[in-house]
């Protein structure tokens, strides 16, 4: 597909190496790239839905309400997803509008979210729990030993679908290094999927290090600045 703006271009590129990488570690389907759209405009989604990128991940559940709203009517239709931390009181509105949350890392977010997503009605909110596998004081998530109790709390939740894992790699100058944290994750990942077949969704890759993450074994990645570019804008949607 020839791209028509510098926008679509560069997401075409992302894409395009993502089924490279994908295609050298295994025949088995690309990772499903999220567009992160946090500070980005509608306008700017727009043009991506057009160009065939469905999913769009948000941090702040403020500022993704309005860009929601904006293209509730566009079709396609975005599947939204928030990969910020969840604050326990922005959890019910959370629920209401997007289609996935990545970082559910405590107990306390279920039942907000449960109550959230029976009033939105439709499909069950897909969940991932966000797991701070390098012990990082300045990652959150829950510790690996803590991830059986919270999925089970999520399996007895109503309106509540447990997908998976998701965490944020080491953040050093050498991207490699985040390969020993995709490791020990997909590791983990493995473990419980064999205690549970129907989860499916391991998250994890960023900017700098999805192509690494893509070769330890992520089924989502999470970019915005290889598809966006590094500049800030004002959202106007």
């Amino acid at each position: 597909m020839e791209s028509n703006s510098q926008l679509q271009r560069q997401w075409a590129d992302v894409q395009a190496q993502i089924a490279e990488r994908a295609a050298v570690r295994s025949p088995t389907r690309p990772a499903q790239l999220v567009a992160v759209s946090k500070t980005r405009s509608a306008a700017e989604i727009e043009q991506l839905l057009q160009a065939g990128q469905r999913d769009f991940g948000e941090n702040y559940v403020q500022e993704a309400t309005a860009k929601i709203c904006a293209l509730r009517s566009s079709a396609p239709t975005p599947v939204w997803h928030l990969i910020g931390h969840l604050q326990s009181n922005k959890a019910e509105q959370a629920a209401q509008l997007f289609d996935w949350i990545h970082t559910v890392d405590r107990p306390k977010l279920l039942a907000p979210l449960s109550r959230g997503r029976l009033a939105h009605g439709g499909e069950p909110l897909n969940v991932l729990i966000q797991v701070n596998i390098d012990d990082d004081d300045a990652k959150h998530g829950c510790a690996p030993a803590d991830v059986p109790a919270l999925a089970e709390a999520i399996l007895a939740t109503p309106a509540l679908r447990w997908r998976g894992l998701m965490t944020i790699g080491r953040q050093h100058e050498q991207s490699d290094d985040a390969r020993a944290t995709f490791r020990q994750m997909k590791s983990l990942f493995d473990s419980l999927q064999i205690q549970d077949p129907q989860i499916d969704t391991l998250s994890m890759g960023m900017s700098g290090d999805y192509l690494q993450a893509i070769d330890e074994g992520a089924t989502m990645l999470r970019v915005g600045s290889a598809i966006f570019g590094m500049r800030p804008i004002k959202d106007s949607p």
